[in-house]
């Protein structure tokens, strides 16, 4: 068909070889990419056939390698998706080339051409794996069209002696192959010979090689053609308005429009520069929102004031830029100072000391807000550039929040996050080093100008003020996209937002305030606007579901809007009074959000208990402290900066990049959107793992956040039901954090995230495999201290309803609570019909005080296991369901609390018996998992590796203690029982050393004694229980019932190990000073698995090694927990076993196998 419009613009031309090449070279790398990528990584998986592997069978067929694994599979469909259309285009020409009128023999080639295009991608998008008759369909009819094809194209050949050779040559050799590949085929499947399916690969390939070059050898053909582009309307010329042009003359007054649109071309490096800087924001905020993770750490160990919350003031250094000289200096040198916050603030990670850690991150904070306010006030005369730096400050905090929000809440250039828990540290710092250069261009202005005389500038302390306030209204509900939905979360049925998908939707709210505050900077400076402010943040206080954050998405918008206007009016005032003092305020408000809920712990904490609502008031008015600064300051230089084309034309890169980052949002979305098909672990026992874990507010004892050790432990427990408590994170102080969305989308579990942070306590959270079909918050009775959250859960179990109580009670302190509490809790489970589980944190001894109350007549519940007489503050109660099994684990290093664990069987009738049997009467599905029992080995104490001999009276254990002994007819289960009988001397390098011997033999793995079960199947793996914030001191002793036996307390100590078997990488370390039952610890045996299987130590369940290590300082750095596990375990200072200037810690982590304990032993 002859074209419309001969005539016009030649737009774009090519000749028509280019057409051969391109879709020769897509098909061999297609091919040959996926051979590379399958060889390089599954090559022993994919030449192995049915019969034969490795090294019989040595090289791939093309089906095994194109069709069989990912991703060379998927290397191999985008670059056949890549070639269809050079493929096409090819068939197309060909057809140009040689149609002939009245001949149909080229359209017939043309459509064989086009149904073996077709075919090809039949056969590549339906794998074998998918439909394998189908791909059998679509490949016998691509090779069966070859043949006419292949014929059709040698009639049709041009007069090129050169072509017509190829074609002849690779045609003769395609089907020449078919012979012995016949041959070898038949070879391979019928006669079963072995390397025949190798040979038969290679020319399987070959036909591959032969069947593009083929088609290749239409480039001496396709020379003659020129592909032509033409333009024969003019559009190309400009002469006609692009719709972005009609559109901004239309809409010349909307402000939104002019600021996000230029005029002239789109200048890289101008994007770049606003890269740069939208980068440096994200440092400063990353850094800055770590601080109070950091800090939050020593007070939490201490459960008080702790001395490190003074970091919390590392922000107010621009006080020092009311001082001339430093400010010049600050403007001057302002690279260099951002510099000196990037390089701590981001290689922080690499200190593991825990203080140093927090000094480096302080320094950090320091500099950088100091960096931060010399960039802003040396650019306070120059509305453009100011403009695009607070912006950038403003996106960076949204490119903060979109990390979290892809990284599950946690900031992945952090120093408490490292690779192994999901940090992208270095790629951070890697980053920074580049854009802050870039970012911190020279600027003109100098330190010493200010604002002209005649113009009117409102008051400093206003503005610094207002300042304060709005830097605390974005951190503590907009550095986390999930922070103001967890204000408004009531539970199930879902009535409200939730963090996935809604906490793109937060995102997007900040992006729109942003935008409206950069446009229209005297709408969001307005009283009217702050009003409107004002009644979101009201909604979001006092409402929840839908209303509470549709008003906090009004907050949003309006907070991220009046930014960019109260900061443009601060940087007119001095510094130190703007900045400095508003960084005060700042810290003066993080510090009122926090004492709401930790009042028992602060001085004057009880005046502001539980007043959330406080806090908000102080902060709207703060802010409007700030509006009414502004509106005195910024009368005269109104909307300069959006007006101006400079001005505006860098305010437009930033906005373009803000809505890419929008986009990056809605795609993390989509890929975190819930799948809610969560299956549990043994469904066809009807089965039901249930825990209770204190989580510690997810950071773990070395300072690292610890959400993915907690989900692997979580799943190698194979828990379908756990209780989190200690687990709101979505303050400052914690780093707004979301523990439970990891943890739910890693694990596959429904998750209800419990009383809101606005509720003012420490949370509590639950995880259930099993649908959640109803759940309410309780707060009860908390008539002097902290407030005590509880779930009331239903769950559909099998099809059976079955309520699940997470509760943590108040403090030891605090009895009356605590016995309130218990009534209450004790009401609403009596209250259900149904079957039921307590998951709690208690804080009592079994068979006394409240205790009673939780478990006996008042509730209806029964104690999982009324033998376990050491415990203090997490049980498991249960009734009108069959109890299988019980278990207590070692917290490891995670956190400070250990963690119980419960199976339940549903359909069968309940039964309370507590008579035990063996694990092999146990059916599999009901048991704990086997990786965490193990092979034997001794744990060795330190004094025993020195070189000198510790036979002086100053190195023995001056003091006697009891120990316990338990007997294998005792209530204690199977423990192994201890005898007073000193075995033999063992001699090694002439040192002598004393070891207890125990009543038991030395097993191998295959005679070791599982564990105990109940009638009902109940573990018996008990671990000393510990919570050292209450400073409670235990009775280590067992009921009178257990028999007691004092064995020696005075030992000699030598090392039976060579240093080659202690520098041997064989030996798993693994550290357990912490379940000692007191300093006179003898050697004990215990079981341990290598490999990091877990093991198991008197008796006691322990997590896998990753989940343990050393938790002590040396003499110089006391151990992190302080004088407290001293206090704890009723420690006297002569009770340690040797002077302390040499080690606090008096146990080492030495292993040895079966033999070397054997040899060790009499």
């Amino acid at each position: 068909m002859a074209p419309k419009f001969k005539e016009g613009d030649v737009v774009f031309s090519f000749n028509g070889r280019w057409i051969s090449y391109v879709h020769t070279a897509l098909a061999y790398v297609a091919f040959l990419g996926a051979l590379f990528v399958g060889m390089w990584l599954h090559y022993h998986k994919i030449v192995e056939n049915e019969y034969y592997g490795y090294p019989d069978e040595w090289f791939p067929s093309v089906s095994a390698t194109i069709g069989d694994r990912y991703p060379e599979r998927s290397v191999f469909m985008v670059g056949i998706a890549l070639t269809s259309g050079p493929r096409f285009a090819l068939v197309s020409l060909y057809y140009f080339l040689t149609a002939r009128p009245n001949s149909s023999l080229p359209k017939i080639v043309f459509w064989v051409g086009v149904f073996r295009t077709l075919t090809c991608g039949g056969w590549t998008y339906v794998t074998s794996t998918d439909d394998h008759n189908w791909h059998d369909i679509f490949m016998i009819s691509y090779l069966v069209a070859t043949l006419p094809w292949t014929l059709g194209c040698l009639a049709l050949s041009p007069p090129n002696p050169i072509s017509v050779k190829y074609r002849k040559i690779l045609a003769g050799l395609f089907f020449g192959t078919l012979v012995p590949l016949i041959y070898f085929f038949i070879q391979h499947k019928v006669h079963k010979v072995a390397g025949a399916y190798t040979i038969y690969a290679f020319f399987e390939w070959a036909l591959i090689l032969f069947d593009v070059g083929f088609d290749a050898v239409t480039v001496y053909d396709f020379s003659s053609f020129e592909i032509v582009v033409r333009d024969v309307k003019g559009l190309s010329r400009g002469d006609q308005k692009l719709l972005k042009d009609d559109i901004k003359e239309k809409e010349r007054n909307q402000p939104v429009i002019q600021a996000s649109t230029f005029d002239g071309p789109y200048n890289w490096y101008n994007l770049s520069i606003a890269l740069a800087d939208i980068y440096n924001g994200f440092v400063f905020w990353s850094v800055l929102t770590s601080l109070g993770l950091l800090v939050w750490y020593f007070p939490l160990w201490h459960m008080g004031i702790s001395g490190y919350e003074v970091a919390v003031m590392s922000t107010l250094s621009p006080l020092l830029l009311g001082i001339p000289q430093i400010r010049v200096l600050a403007i001057k040198y302002n690279r260099w100072l951002h510099y000196s916050s990037v390089i701590p603030g981001l290689l922080a990670w690499q200190v593991t000391d825990q203080v140093n850690r927090l000094g480096m991150v302080s320094l950090a904070v320091w500099q950088g807000s100091m960096a931060w306010t010399a960039m802003w006030f040396a650019e306070r005369n120059d509305s453009g550039r100011l403009q695009a730096r607070v912006l950038a400050w403003m996106v960076g905090l949204v490119l903060s929040s979109i990390a979290k929000f892809a990284c599950y809440s946690n900031n992945p250039v952090w120093p408490v996050m490292k690779a192994e828990n999901g940090g992208w540290n270095w790629t951070g710092f890697l980053l920074a080093i580049p854009a802050v250069w870039h970012a911190t261009r020279p600027v003109t202005t100098s330190g010493g100008d200010l604002v002209a005389r005649q113009v009117k500038r409102g008051s400093g302390l206003m503005a610094g003020v207002g300042f304060g306030g709005l830097m605390f209204a974005l951190h503590s509900l907009l550095s986390d996209s999930s922070t103001m939905i967890s204000w408004t979360w009531t539970g199930y049925p879902v009535n409200g937002p939730q963090q996935v998908p809604h906490g793109a939707v937060t995102i997007l709210a900040m992006a729109v305030g942003l935008l409206i505050g950069v446009s229209s900077p005297k709408i969001l400076g307005s009283w009217t606007a702050y009003g409107i402010g004002s009644v979101g943040a009201m909604f979001l206080t006092y409402y929840q579901d839908w209303a509470g954050y549709y008003g906090g998405l009004v907050f949003t918008v309006y907070v991220c809007g009046v930014a960019p206007v109260l900061i443009k009016s601060a940087v007119q005032h001095n510094p130190a009074v703007a900045f400095g003092f508003g960084f005060f305020i700042y810290n003066l408000m993080v510090l009122f959000h926090v004492w709401v809920v930790a009042y028992a712990f602060v001085p004057g904490g009880p005046l502001v208990r539980e007043h959330t609502d406080w806090v908000m008031i102080s902060t709207m008015l703060q802010i409007g402290n700030g509006v009414f600064s502004a509106l005195t300051t910024n009368s005269h230089s109104g909307e300069r900066a959006a007006k101006v084309p400079r001005g505006r034309k860098q305010i437009a890169y930033y906005l373009h990049i803000l809505f890419v980052l929008q986009l990056l949002a809605m795609s993390l979305t989509y890929l975190r959107f819930p799948t809610n098909n969560y299956q549990p672990f043994h469904p066809e026992e009807k089965s039901l793992t249930a825990g209770i874990w204190t989580i510690h507010f997810s950071l773990d004892n070395d300072m690292w956040s610890s959400e993915r050790r907690m989900a692997q432990a979580i799943r190698e427990l194979e828990i379908d039901v756990i209780g989190l408590l200690e687990s709101d994170t979505q303050r400052i102080i914690m780093g707004n954090r979301d523990t439970m969305q990891y943890l739910a989308e890693d694990l596959g579990m429904y998750v209800d995230y419990g009383p809101g942070p606005n509720l003012h306590t420490w949370g509590a959270a639950l995880l259930s495999k099993f649908p959640i079909l109803n759940s309410t918050h309780h707060l009860l009775p908390s008539p002097v201290g902290e407030l005590a959250p509880a779930i009331e859960a239903t769950l559909d179990v099998y099809g059976t309803q079955l309520d699940v109580f997470v509760f943590h009670s108040g403090q030891e302190e605090d009895p009356e609570d605590r016995r309130q509490q218990s009534e209450y809790l004790a009401r609403i489970m009596a209250a259900t019909p149904r079957p039921a589980i307590l998951l709690s944190y208690l804080i009592v001894k079994p068979g006394e005080g409240n205790y009673h109350t939780y478990s006996g007549p008042k509730s209806g519940m029964h104690d999982i296991d009324r033998s376990d007489w050491d415990r203090w503050c997490e049980y498991i109660l249960y009734k009108d369901i069959k109890r299988t099994g019980y278990a207590r684990v070692s917290r490891g290093t995670i956190t400070d609390t250990e963690i119980q664990v419960g199976k339940f069987v549903v359909g069968q009738p309940a039964d309370y018996s507590d008579t035990r049997i063996s694990e092999d009467q146990v059916s599999p599905g009901l048991r704990f998992p086997a990786m965490f029992r193990g092979s034997r080995a001794i744990k060795i104490p330190t004094s025993r590796l020195k070189n000198e001999s510790f036979n002086t009276p100053s190195h023995r254990r001056p003091k006697r203690s009891d120990r316990m002994q338990r007997d294998d007819s005792g209530t204690e289960g199977s423990s192994s029982s201890f005898d007073t009988t000193p075995a033999s001397m063992l001699a090694s390098d002439r040192r002598e050393a004393t070891l207890l011997r125990t009543s038991q033999t030395i097993a191998s793995p295959a005679n070791i004694q599982p564990p105990t079960y109940t009638f009902t199947a109940q573990a018996e793996a008990h671990t000393s229980q510990r919570k050292d914030k209450h400073r409670a001191i235990y009775d280590v002793r067992p009921p009178e019932s257990v028999p007691v036996t004092t064995l020696q307390s005075t030992y000699d100590y030598t090392s039976p190990l060579s240093p080659s078997m202690l520098s041997s990488s064989s030996y798993k370390s693994i550290n357990l000073t912490n379940h000692m039952s007191g300093p006179d610890e003898p050697a004990r045996i215990i079981t341990y698995t290598k490999h990091s299987q877990g093991f198991t130590w008197n008796d006691e369940l322990f997590l896998p090694s990753y989940l343990v290590g050393r938790r002590y300082r040396g003499s110089k750095a006391r151990r992190r927990w302080g004088q407290d596990d001293e206090d704890d375990m009723d420690i006297d200072e002569g009770d340690l076993p040797f002077d302390e200037e040499v080690d606090r810690c008096p146990v080492a982590d030495i292993f040895v196998t079966d033999e070397e304990a054997a040899a060790m032993l009499p």
